[in-house]
């Protein structure tokens, strides 16, 4: 895969950044690779806070929709090619 399809599969589920990591052009992509898994972890963080009581839920719907919006913005960035960082998650580097 090229870099934009290697980006743009990484913003599809934990499988769809499996693949395009392991099969992709993971240097062209690494941009978008480490946008993609701070969101995923995000979206986890977003849901394991359901387990707080009373408010969990109300903060799991909140944050869920920020990384909903989130990702729809990473994955904007990676269909146009552009290396632009989300607000608040892309500061964030996993990926070295």
């Amino acid at each position: 895969m090229d870099k934009r399809a290697t980006a743009i599969v990484s913003y599809f589920s934990l499988i769809g950044w499996i693949v395009a990591y392991c099969i992709g052009d993971r240097e062209g992509a690494k941009f978008h690779l480490n946008q993609s898994l701070v969101i995923l972890l995000a979206g986890i963080i977003a849901g394991a806070c359901s387990i707080i009581p009373i408010i969990g839920d109300l903060i799991r719907l909140v944050l869920g929709i920020i990384v909903f919006i989130l990702w729809v913005m990473g994955l904007i960035f990676a269909c146009e090619n552009k290396d632009n960082e989300v607000p608040f998650l892309g500061i964030f580097k996993i990926l070295k």
